[in-house]
């Protein structure tokens, strides 16, 4: 049988895959400055030089592994934030349940993102270098504009608030928080997780949700 290219590249892409997973594995799992290369391919069971052949280094697959896990829990476990009939007001508490919902569901991300955001800045990682990353941000954030303009449209959000604002206080306050219990940088004062996570979820709400 002759070289068939679109298997061959099917292929190429199958294996790449198979170390973006099982780098995602063991980073999340043991820290990103915890792992090299070689151990990335024991656990893709692929060989080192296979690895090289895609990644001369552990920055590029650091860089991939966030946006396929980010571009993956964004295109499978979120819904967009304008369905018809609800208010901007229930698509903004949507919006904050979806980061406790990382934190019931998807703790190993979370894990992964915290590593992941203290080796960036570590290493200083250029912005273009974060281009894929960046990108995942970027589709939460239009996901985020359809939810305000609905809120200017029905009256439910408080747009007297800049969009931006709004966005990035959210953002960083919510996935702040979810991080730090996933992977245990809180102080234990017996009350649960969830519960303080909820407070904060009602904080947000009761600063931009716009009471008739």
């Amino acid at each position: 049988m002759g070289f068939d290219p679109v298997k061959d590249a099917m292929r190429k892409a199958a294996t790449k895959q198979k170390i973006i997973e099982a780098g995602f594995r063991v980073f999340a799992e043991r820290t990103i400055d915890a792992v090299n290369l070689t151990e990335v391919s024991k656990a893709a069971g692929v060989a080192m030089t296979t690895v090289y052949s895609y990644y001369s280094s552990k920055e590029p697959l650091i860089m991939d592994i966030s946006a396929w896990v980010w571009g993956q829990y964004t295109g499978e476990k979120e819904r967009p934030l304008d369905w018809p009939g609800r208010t901007a007001a229930q698509e903004f508490e949507f919006y904050l349940d979806s980061f406790i919902d990382l934190y019931r569901n998807h703790r190993d991300m979370l894990r992964f993102n915290q590593f992941f955001n203290v080796y960036v800045q570590r290493e200083g990682v250029p912005a273009e270098h974060m281009q894929p990353f960046l990108r995942v941000i970027d589709a939460l954030a239009e996901r985020f504009h359809a939810c305000y303009e609905k809120g200017r449209a029905d009256g439910t959000l408080r747009t007297d608030v800049s969009e931006r604002e709004m966005f990035s206080k959210t953002l960083h306050l919510m996935l702040a928080a979810v991080t730090r219990y996933a992977v245990g940088l809180v102080y234990d004062g017996g009350i649960p997780p969830e519960e303080e996570l909820l407070f904060l979820k009602d904080l947000l709400l009761r600063e931009y949700r716009k009471e008739p």
